[in-house]
């Protein structure tokens, strides 16, 4: 699925990376400790956190994600948007908590097996 279909079906504001939204999401990742995300995340899924600091994108680019979802209407730092920008890592938003957003990505068919 595309980015940017996620973005429209979960009503998620960009904050970064408008014109990256055509990126393919395969799976996703759920952690707030950055060595998990390391460890366990892959190619092409979007992370969901609560972290909001420049790290963040660091990861994303390491492990090659699609995107980080920022939740519980937590804003990153200025730092961050300024790595994201520099990376090209898009970084959206949502008010929702990291068990209601997982739970959306799934219903929508982020992370289910064929």
């Amino acid at each position: 699925m595309k980015l940017k279909e996620i973005v429209k079906k979960l009503e998620l504001s960009v904050r970064y990376g408008e014109n990256n939204l055509d990126r393919n999401v395969t799976g996703g990742c759920a952690s707030d400790m950055l060595s998990n995300v390391i460890a366990y995340s892959k190619k092409g899924d979007v992370w969901v956190t609560i972290q909001v600091h420049a790290n963040i994108v660091a990861v994303s680019v390491l492990k090659e994600l699609a995107a980080i979802i920022i939740v519980q209407g937590r804003e990153p730092a200025d730092d961050t948007i300024q790595k994201a920008k520099e990376e090209n890592v898009p970084i959206l938003l949502s008010k929702l908590s990291t068990f209601e957003m997982v739970g959306k990505l799934y219903e929508i068919g982020i992370g289910k097996k064929p």
